[in-house]
């Protein structure tokens, strides 16, 4: 038996679009007053907060509440999935509000998984209750920022503490081009490199525990 529970939501964005969240919460104590929003990858390839879920689960099980949510045009979420993201950063903005607002919390962390992450960069600084970020594979290379580039500004000069997890196979982006783009980034920045492990692979159940610990002894340092 599990010792969380999951309660599904409805959150409506300043465009009339619908979002399904799940908000996990312990069933034991609660920490405190912190609460982690989990985005999900590239909902045109296929993201949602189901991938989200064994990291949503492992922070409830040590006393945090987190909140995964479909993006707009994923599962019951209405409206469209948008090619570049901007779209879908009102929907981060609105579920943050909601979580400010219903679960009594003036603490939020933000955590991006893949194309998530440029999001909910984006979305940083645009909520005053964020008190940091967590980025799981930040998509900073040449091809992805095709889509993707136009997000990088708000997160570099953010000047809240921020993590950056990205493996070390070469993937979306390399270790070189992580490391030049945090050279010149606001505030605390700190890095963790998943040694042989891909981005995809970073996705994927195997690693959730792990970027559970991660979560974890960042939100120590908040």
């Amino acid at each position: 038996m599990s010792n969380y529970t999951v309660e599904r939501i409805k959150v409506v964005t300043p465009d009339k679009v619908e979002l399904m969240p799940k908000v996990f919460k312990p069933n034991e104590e609660i920490k405190d007053n912190l609460v982690v929003v989990l985005v999900h990858p590239y909902s045109i390839l296929g993201g949602r907060q189901a991938l989200l879920k064994g990291i949503a689960s492992g922070l409830a099980e040590n006393g945090h509440r987190a909140v995964t949510f479909d993006m707009r045009g994923v599962g019951e979420s209405t409206g469209r999935a948008s090619l570049t993201g901007f779209a879908e950063v009102k929907d981060v903005i609105a579920v943050c509000n909601w979580v400010s607002e219903h679960l009594d919390s003036h603490r939020i962390l933000l955590v991006g998984s893949s194309a998530g992450a440029p999001i909910a960069g984006s979305a940083v600084d645009q909520i005053g209750q964020v008190v940091g970020y967590v980025s799981l594979g930040y998509p900073f290379g040449m091809m992805a920022s095709i889509l993707f580039g136009r997000h990088h500004k708000a997160i570099l000069q953010s000047s809240k503490p921020k993590l950056f997890v990205m493996g070390t196979r070469v993937g979306f982006t390399s270790v070189k081009q992580l490391n030049k783009k945090l050279s010149s980034a606001a505030g605390r920045n700190e890095i963790y490199l998943m040694e042989g492990v891909s981005h995809f692979e970073m996705e994927g159940p195997a690693y959730d525990a792990e970027m559970v610990k991660l979560i974890l002894k960042f939100i120590s340092s908040l």
